[in-house]
């Protein structure tokens, strides 16, 4: 296949354009183009206002042979790796129980649907609601402030990431197609089929609760059985000499599952499994992570200066994504930036507050807004126990919600920097999905994380102008970047306990929709290679 790099087209052009561009590109007549297909497109801004798509397009043509002679230079010969199924082995470890899977975010959804896939008939348990019940209590939460720990923005069918911008760009490197087939995945289940070739992906959390619904359709037309309300209180283990095995779990406290193949993807806010798999001696440690503010700035603003206009025409919204070394060493960086989108409040623990963000896939809000995070390590919060990140979190969180008084404390950057609560706001207003309060954001932080933070978004309105805006909105806190918590697992993707597979962004092991679902594709592969599943009974319950 040929693959033509940087072709550039303007905005609003059509696939007629497209192929005819790519015929002259080639020299030859489109009847000799059997196929033409995006491989990748991106924004080339360089020369703004006048912005072109940039696109890596792969051709098929009778005339492949003629055409790398006359153009060698100019294209490339590739040759697509295909992601193969793993199907199911017939030698390793014998396991006479179907395998439980723990959480169904993206890396415990599709480590389920590949083991489905291969006939294992695997059992999924998720703490909270479908994603239909959980969309409900979400809304709820939001309007009343009621929250159900149980099922929230953290918690429930599709994990963490249903509610926020379905961003689907990694930068894990991929020469086994797992990333492709992720994507296809989830066109396959109801995605837009841009997010194939699209440079930074996304889906947005109105389209994705459709996909994750779809996925756990297939999984039980497969075999697997989804069950909700689930929650793994507790797990038994079977020792045999040095050796420690899994060998039952609690469901809820009282219903015992006996299995010896458990998949651990609990998700990065699932602190009360963290605590109880470290009273039952699974190894882990304590990871750095990052913490910090969102900030909202008017879309139109960001537009601007990405674009050099404010109003589109056949563009998407302008997004960024900024970096700087601060001078205690620290790296400050924005995360997660929702173009067109909304700060939500995420929490997920009584009296304790978190902040994410949304967009749905129009992308069509007032405001951008992305988080501005600042890294911390053991060194910060405490090197001698491995729950010690944990505890930073949930202090950070108790005095958001302090501040807050139950509501998303909410400060302008030029109150922030003179450490003063905000008590009249500007041009920005904020967008936000649940209640919120003019606060002084600053007082929630150690003195440490407020200097950098303001030190960070100083140093990046000299990228972006107008990103330091005293008017700029922040609010707080931004504190489930990733998990604070990495359990141990070796080159087979065991822990220290024999057939449990720790798993995804809860485990230390992914940071985002696309590099967990990568993950848990991962751990199905190494129990479909080392186990020699044989489901010859149903699940007991004791």
């Amino acid at each position: 296949m040929i693959r033509i790099n940087q072709l550039k087209m303007h905005p609003g052009h059509s696939f007629e354009e497209l192929q005819e561009k790519v015929s002259q590109f080639l020299r030859i007549p489109k009847e000799q183009i059997t196929l033409i297909k995006i491989h990748k497109q991106s924004i080339d801004a360089r020369k703004k206002p006048d912005i072109y798509f940039s696109y890596s397009i792969d051709v098929l043509t009778t005339q492949e042979e003629r055409i790398k002679k006359r153009l060698k230079n100019k294209i490339q010969i590739v040759r697509e790796t295909k992601y193969v199924l793993p199907g199911k082995q017939t030698e390793g470890k014998k396991s006479r129980k179907r395998p439980v899977v723990i959480g169904s975010g993206p890396a415990g959804l599709f480590c389920t649907y590949l083991l489905a896939n291969a006939g294992c008939r695997p059992i999924l348990f998720e703490r909270g609601g479908s994603v239909e019940e959980r969309t409900k209590d979400v809304e709820h939460f939001w309007n009343t402030g009621n929250l159900n720990v149980s099922s929230n923005v953290q918690f429930g069918e599709g994990g963490a990431g249903t509610f926020s911008d379905g961003k689907l760009n990694t930068l894990v490197k991929d020469v086994f197609g797992r990333n492709q087939f992720v994507l296809e995945t989830f066109v396959k289940f109801g995605a837009p089929e841009c997010i194939l070739y699209e440079n930074k992906p996304h889906i947005g959390t109105d389209v994705l609760v459709d996909v994750v619904k779809n996925m756990r359709n297939e999984i039980e037309n497969l075999g697997g059985e989804v069950q909700f309300h689930s929650q793994m209180t507790d797990l038994a283990l079977d020792v045999v000499g040095s050796e420690k095995k899994i060998a039952e779990i609690t469901i809820n406290e009282t219903k015992k599952i006996a299995t010896d193949l458990l998949v651990l993807a609990i998700g990065h806010s699932a602190r009360d499994t963290f605590q109880m798999l470290y009273e039952r001696q699974l190894h882990m440690r304590s990871k750095p992570f990052a913490v910090g503010v969102r900030i909202e700035h008017p879309q139109t603003m960001i537009n601007q200066c990405q674009y050099g206009r404010e109003t589109l025409k056949d563009l998407p919204v302008a997004a960024y994504k900024l970096t700087t070394q601060l001078e205690d060493g620290r790296g400050a960086y924005t995360f997660c930036m929702c173009p067109g989108g909304y700060v939500v409040n995420a929490s997920s623990e009584e009296k304790r507050l978190a902040v994410n963000g949304m967009s749905y896939q129009k992308r069509d809000g007032q405001n951008a807004n992305s988080a501005v995070i600042v890294t911390v390590s053991p060194k910060d919060f405490g090197e001698e126990h491995p729950l010690s990140g944990v505890e930073f979190q949930r202090n950070l969180e108790e005095k958001a919600y302090q501040v807050g008084e139950g509501k998303v404390p909410v400060q302008c950057f030029g109150d922030f920097q003179e450490n003063k609560e905000t008590t009249k706001l500007g041009e920005v207003k904020p967008q936000i999905k649940g209640a919120y309060k003019l606060s002084n954001v600053r007082s929630i932080f150690p003195e440490f994380l407020s200097r950098s933070i303001e030190e960070g978004i100083l140093a990046m309105g000299k990228k972006i102008q107008g990103f330091s805006r005293p008017d700029a909105i922040l609010s707080a806190v931004e504190s489930r970047t990733s998990s604070p918590v990495k359990i141990h697992r070796d080159e087979l993707f065991e822990s220290n306990v024999k057939g449990l597979y720790p798993c995804g962004e809860g485990a230390g092991y992914a940071g985002g929709i696309t590099s967990a679902a990568m993950d848990g594709m991962k751990v199905a592969e190494a129990i479909l290679q080392n186990w020699n599943i044989e489901v010859l009974e149903e699940f007991t319950e004791n």
